[in-house]
């Protein structure tokens, strides 16, 4: 019998002959962006990139563990996140670890799982809300949070070449399935509703994006009493996020008129973000859903300080109207980690983006399209009232427009603040709207475009500062 030893020493001479070590070309920019590592399938994202990732993120996450738990991950319903998921087990077993593979479930699956267990990290495979071409790497800590900019640097720079791997490994990792623990998260955004609460007597409509929550999401409503209709309800590579799901919604509302129905949830590819469609067919995004929430952890007396922390895109009408109820808005840059960061630092128990990305600390760490799409149900429930009369007594937005640019040259993209004709545009808005309107202009951090948003009390002045805006960055970035 070959000792555990010899397993030892072949497995790491496998390693040292495969060449796992070298380095592998990468962009000079940094890899992680916003969320995680996101790009084109067969461009930056392929087999060897994910091979080496999963081995790095294994050797940084197994040097800052005070116990060697497993990985969790999970994946999307891509047609290419098998192939990733297969090549970064492959990397994580390489350093040594365990993996917990889940196959089809929504990233605050993998987050939540990676809190409760002994895991020592987790790793979700999703480009969310983007096309199926594209996917991503999402990697979580052993408190289900996304990881810090620091771990995120040192698994970079393993991948750059520039540390040398840790071979004192006692043994080769193993994979497993585990799908069963899929049915622990949903019991776990069941239970805080489970108090002789039901959805009976509501009909829902459920938008699924052809994506991660095509399962799950029926399911737990269906468990929770609710009559649910069903859109994009197949798990399809092909057509995940495709004119459907959070980020377009009208196929929902349709749905939700044609059927009568109570309230109608969109969700993205890989349901952390959830957008809702009231009982008129009208899209509620996420400052309405903060707003509503918040108001009624306010008044239960459960959110400290009366604070709320939202991003740069969030309504100037949310926030004032917010102000107007004693409440406080913290913003960040755009993104769910900046949030989650602001959340850490103040105390904060909800935040989240206008885009859908809600956070809200009593009862997860991460976004959740699925939980917050059932607080909202219970809410609506409990008030008596119906989705649409709860958002006409809420607030009024701000006239917003927000377009996409698409810049394809990527240094010319993440440099757009050195370009003075634009930087002069928006100074010249600034001046000409004052306090009654504000300009951001920003470089997407999961797509290949540069926002552009306008929002004033002056709907005609949204309009003609969103076109020369978007003019001068044609003219001089693309």
């Amino acid at each position: 019998m070959v000792s555990s030893m010899a397993r030892t020493q072949d497995c790491i001479s496998e390693i040292e002959n495969s060449g796992m070590f070298n380095s592998i070309p990468l962009p000079t920019n940094a890899l992680f962006g916003t969320d995680g590592i996101r790009g084109k399938v067969g461009d930056l994202l392929n087999a060897p990139l994910a091979l080496q990732v999963g081995f790095w993120a294994g050797i940084v996450l197994r040097n800052y563990a005070t116990d060697l738990g497993p990985i969790i991950l999970g994946q999307d319903s891509r047609n290419s996140s098998d192939m990733l998921a297969m090549a970064l087990s492959a990397g994580l077993t390489a350093a040594g670890l365990e993996v917990w593979y889940l196959g089809l479930c929504p990233t605050p699956c993998v987050a939540y799982l990676a809190s409760i267990t002994n895991a020592i990290g987790g790793i979700m495979i999703s480009a969310s809300h983007n096309p199926p071409e594209d996917n991503g790497i999402k990697i979580f800590d052993a408190q289900g949070g996304k990881l810090s900019k620091a771990l995120q640097g040192e698994i970079e720079a393993g991948l750059r070449g520039q540390l040398s791997p840790d071979l004192n490994i006692n043994n080769c990792g193993r994979h497993y399935s585990r799908t069963e623990l899929i049915k622990t998260y949903s019991q776990s955004i069941q239970t805080p509703l489970a108090s002789g609460l039901t959805l009976q007597g509501m009909k829902i409509v459920l938008d699924l994006a052809w994506g991660a929550a095509v399962g799950l999401a029926p399911a737990v409503f269906t468990e929770m009493g609710a009559e649910v209709i069903c859109l994009h309800n197949q798990a399809d590579g092909d057509r995940i996020n495709v004119n459907c799901g959070s980020t377009h919604l009208d196929i929902l509302q349709a749905a939700v008129v044609a059927n009568q129905a109570d309230m109608g949830f969109a969700f993205d590819g890989d349901a952390d973000r959830v957008l809702a469609v009231d009982n008129t067919g009208r899209s509620v995004n996420g400052d309405y859903i903060l707003y509503l929430w918040g108001r009624h952890l306010q008044q239960k007396q459960q959110l400290p300080d009366n604070l709320i922390v939202s991003t740069v895109m969030a309504n100037l009408g949310f926030e004032r109207a917010w102000e107007q109820i004693g409440g406080k808005l913290i913003r960040t840059a755009v993104g769910d980690q900046y949030v989650q960061a602001e959340m850490q630092k103040t105390g904060g128990m909800l935040g989240g983006e206008q885009s859908g990305h809600i956070l809200c600390s009593h009862y997860a760490m991460t976004g959740d399209g699925l939980l917050t799409a059932l607080h909202i149900a219970a809410l609506v429930k409990e008030a008596n009232l119906s989705l649409g009369e709860m958002v006409d007594q809420s607030f009024q937005t701000y006239p917003q427009i927000l377009r996409n640019v698409r810049v394809l040259d990527r240094e010319r993209r993440l440099g757009w603040e050195s370009c003075q004709p634009v930087q002069q545009a928006i100074a010249k808005a600034e001046v000409a709207m004052g306090d009654n309107g504000r300009v951001l202009v920003r470089a997407s951090g999961t797509e290949p475009v540069i926002r552009v948003m306008v929002e004033a009390a002056n709907a005609e002045l949204v309009h003609h500062w969103t076109n020369e805006l978007v003019s001068k960055v044609e003219e001089h970035l693309t």
